[in-house]
This record gives C-alpha cells, structure tokens and sequence, in this order.
C-alpha cells in the first residue's frame, strides 16, 4: 500500500491521480478536512483504498501498530501559508510529524518521499542545494530547512531511501482550496475571468515592473518527477525541483490572458498593447511585504539531473495556457 499525505490537498491530490493512472489504486489517504474541508472535491473521481485523518495517522506512527504493509509514502501534508504566523502550529505540523514519519519509514524500511520548499532559500539569490544558500524569510521556510537538515544528518545510516523535492512555484489543477495561497497563474486568472484586467506589482530588487521572476513549474512535471525517484533509482537527498527557468509576471500574466482571449475567438496581444489597454495593471506593494518579497528564484536542477532524472520541462507559457483552458472548462 502507498500512502500520500496530504492526499487532499494540491499535490497530494495530483500524486494519487497520477498513481491511478497506472492502475494503482491501493493508496491510503491521509490529511486533515478540519479547517478546510473543501480539499474533499480534489479526491472525487480518485480511486483510494481508504482515507484516515492525520491525527489518527500519527497516533498509528507512534504506536507501531495498526498500519499494513507499506510499499511507500509521499509525505506531501504540511501547512504551506507562508503568512502563518504561528510558529509553534508551523513547526509542530511541517518539522515535528515529518521526524514521526520518517523514524517509523526507517523502523519499517520504507522509501520516504516528501515535499520540502524552495522557501528555504528565501533572501538568497543562488539556489543550488548548499547550506550557505538557505536564509528562509518565514517560519515555513525554517520548518522546511530544519527537517531538510535532520534528513541530511542521517543519510549515512539510513534504512531506507528518504528524497526530498524542494518544490519551486507549483501551478496546476488542483488547487483551489488554496485561496491566497494559490499560484499567480490561478489568481491572475481569477482577476482577468472578474475585471477584464489584472495587477502586477511595480518594479522591485532591480526588476522593472512586472519583471520579477519566479521558477514556476506545473504541477504534471512535479508528479512524474516524484514518481520517478518512487520507481528509481533508490537514492537519497534533497533536490530542488522547478523547471529550471525563471520566468517573469509579465510572461505568466501574458500567457494568461492570451489564453483566455483564444477562447473567446480573439488575437493574441503582445505585452506593450496588454498594458497600453489596461488589461495589465502595475500597482504599488502592500507596507512592509518588499522586505519579505523573493524578486528571483530559478532551480540548479545539477543534482536532480546527476540524481538521475532527464526529462523535459514545460516552458511557462505550456503549462500555464494549458491550466487555463482546464479552468475555462470547469476543472
């Protein structure tokens, strides 16, 4: 049986379609519907064995007893509001159960895979897997980094293979419970379907308006990678895993809207025509977030690709117009 944490949730959810994909379905769920529970609609059509809730789960870790056999776990259930100013929730969910759960993996000899963050990076400017890169901005990028290091510390003596995927800016189907939390393509979409426009923020950290960059990477190219260390090779680490390019705002919102007017019969505009029509709006940073704000993120993919992984990633504008044309037709 494998079990996906956080199975409700965004790339959870993707991760036991892609696994029903393959005709498996012994998969246990685990997650937690208490505060949001509209995560339920991302397993609907999804084929499980069963469903527990976290709590319950960790009561099973603990103890050693009531869990069958396992084959692997996709640890992907942890709190990733990066505004969460709880520390003690945020550590206690994303650092305290993934220790949990990975002693009992060890214990039973279990591949453990699970979602780290490339919020670990947070003010850096370099983004290659080394410590004197990782300077976290929040309590979930510490949270992130502090259980990334308890892995890096056991890799000589460990049991079974354990990798970490420090996911970069994940957009897809899937993610609508998010709300805030959601990818810029989701909610520039949103804004677009709304207005007619949408905003971007004005230049920041040298970037011109609108040029600040992310990694962004579909949530498809997320799943194949994961799945692919679940089939092999048995190694162990922590890898970064974007699409290796960063792409501006500008580029994501383009994509967007020239999407959307491909659907209503209408040309694609180019980004000066977008602007002078108002249908992108630069607009000032709310008090206090440049501070906290990442201007550039791109993934060193090196170890993933030495790690052995050698497929393609989606250009921006792929992945972006093909998640747009999902949410035009109610996904």
């Amino acid at each position: 049986m494998y079990v996906v944490t956080g199975g409700a949730g965004f790339v959870g959810s993707n991760l036991v379609r892609a696994l029903n994909a393959r005709g498996v379905t012994d998969i246990l769920v685990v997650d937690n519907l208490e505060t949001n529970s509209a995560k339920f609609r991302n397993l609907v059509g999804c084929s499980i064995a069963d469903y527990l809730d976290k709590r319950e789960f960790l009561r099973l870790i603990e103890s050693g007893r009531g869990l069958p056999k396992l084959t692997g776990v996709l640890h992907q259930g942890a709190c990733s509001d990066t505004l969460e100013l709880d520390g003690r929730y945020m550590m206690d969910n994303n650092y305290a159960w993934s220790k949990a759960l990975f002693e009992r993996c060890q214990t039973a000899r279990v591949p453990l895979l699970y979602a780290s963050s490339a919020a670990v990076y947070g003010a850096s400017e370099a983004f290659s897997e080394r410590p004197e890169n990782e300077r976290p901005l929040n309590v979930y990028g510490y949270s992130k980094l502090l259980f990334d290091d308890y892995v890096r510390r056991h890799l000589p003596r460990l049991h079974a293979p354990v990798t970490g995927f420090r996911y970069f800016n994940v957009y897809g189907p899937g993610e609508a419970h998010k709300g805030r939390m959601a990818s810029v393509a989701r909610q520039f979409f949103l804004q677009y379907r709304e207005h007619g426009s949408l905003n971007l923020f004005r230049g920041s950290g040298g970037h011109a308006d609108g040029e600040q960059r992310r990694d962004f990477v579909a949530v498809q190219d997320v799943t194949r990678v994961v799945l692919h260390f679940l089939d092999g090779p048995q190694v162990s680490g922590v890898f970064n895993l974007g699409s290796g390019e960063a792409a501006s705002f500008n580029r994501v919102a383009q994509a967007v809207v020239n999407t959307c007017r491909a659907a209503a019969g209408e040309a694609a505009l180019d980004l000066p025509v977008l602007v002078g029509s108002g249908a992108l709006r630069y607009i000032d940073f709310p008090p206090g977030l440049t501070q906290r704000y990442q201007n550039y993120t791109q993934a060193d993919l090196s170890a993933l690709r030495l790690a052995g992984y050698d497929g393609e990633f989606m250009p921006v504008e792929q992945g972006v117009a093909a998640y747009v044309q999902a949410l035009l037709a109610g996904a």
